[in-house]
């Protein structure tokens, strides 16, 4: 059974990869993902703050005490009084390359262009493999347009890009007027992979103490529906690859979305909940549902039931809608 695909330029085994979480912030956590037949890591999100943090540390430990006097300069604090998260990150990719032989996929997570650029070029030294960009991105401004929202995300995009040449994905939210639109436009600014959708957290209030406390629940496979529907919209019409998350416990969302037109399915939830050995059970149902239906490739099956492929086109948009709603059960 050759369950290879492409995603980035780079040649996986199987359409199966781990997306960004904590379980990748071991190495020994990343080895047994490999054992247990990750094609590929997403590292666990370096997050925008964390090198807003970092770069104010160092200045305010280089600056303290030059009011006294200017040989002060000289007294710089050792390295190891320093924070430096955002250098533990790029040594965690160091490490994890010497450690596994499956692409290693950084990942930086913010709103804006900021001091991405600089840090970018630092993961790609580093050696990642690729860079996944998760634009994390809640505008609350009443003032903020759409268009000026949009243009966001391709600055972010296009400064990352022009200083980097490994892969650089980019992982949204579908919470846009077009996205079909926006999509394109992230396609035609150089983007290698769209990575379909982020879930946004939404905060949850504390009765007892009256505090908006986070509250992270993990996905369940109802949250396929959204990355299947616009996947299978999408394919066939960008040159970056799609790849599917949110929602992908079993064998079986994983092929939906393979036959929507992703080129690799992510899966977070299900080990957090199952442990990684999930990947070598959803690796294994998938093996076997390919033999029972006849199927000798991924790429036999990617896209087949995409809208491009689909007799009937309409059954994605409006139609089906109307269809749903007509021929739900109603008890009485």
């Amino acid at each position: 059974m050759d369950l290879s695909t492409t995603y980035l330029g780079l040649k996986l085994r199987t359409p199966l990869v781990p997306a960004a979480s904590p379980l990748s912030e071991e190495v020994d956590s990343i080895k047994q993902m490999e054992d247990a037949g990750a094609s590929a890591v997403v590292l666990y999100s370096l997050f925008e703050e964390q090198l807003r943090q970092d770069t104010a540390e160092l200045a305010r430990h280089l600056e303290h005490g030059t009011e006294s006097f200017a040989e002060a300069l000289t007294y710089f604090p050792e390295p190891e009084s320093f924070r430096l998260g955002p250098e533990e990150y790029l040594k965690h990719i160091g490490k994890a390359k010497q450690a596994v032989h499956i692409p290693i996929i950084a990942s930086l997570n913010g709103s804006s262009a900021g001091g991405w650029t600089q840090y970018a070029k630092a993961i790609q030294q580093a050696g990642a493999d690729a860079l996944e960009l998760n634009i994390y991105y809640i505008p609350t401004d009443e003032n903020l347009t759409s268009a000026q929202v949009e243009q966001t995300y391709l600055d972010i995009l296009k400064s990352v890009k022009s200083v980097v040449t490994i892969p650089v994905a980019v992982k949204l939210s579908p919470f846009f007027t077009n996205f079909a639109n926006m999509a394109r436009r992230l396609d035609q600014a150089g983007a290698n992979g769209l990575v379909l959708f982020n879930r946004f957290y939404q905060p949850d209030i504390d009765l007892e103490s009256l505090e908006v406390k986070p509250n992270i629940l993990l996905s369940t496979p109802m949250a396929m529906r959204v990355p299947l529907r616009w996947i299978a919209l999408l394919y066939g019409k960008l040159r970056a690859n799609l790849c599917a998350t949110s929602g992908i416990h079993r064998a079986s969302d994983a092929l939906k979305m393979l036959m929507a037109g992703a080129d690799v399915t992510m899966l977070c939830s299900a080990l957090i909940r199952h442990g990684v050995r999930q990947i070598s059970v959803v690796e294994q149902d998938l093996i076997a549902w390919m033999e029972e239906h006849e199927y000798e490739s991924v790429s036999q099956l990617k896209g087949s039931l995409s809208q491009k492929n689909c007799a009937e086109p309409s059954a994605f948009e409006r139609a089906q809608y109307m269809k749903a709603i007509s021929q739900f059960p109603i008890s009485k």
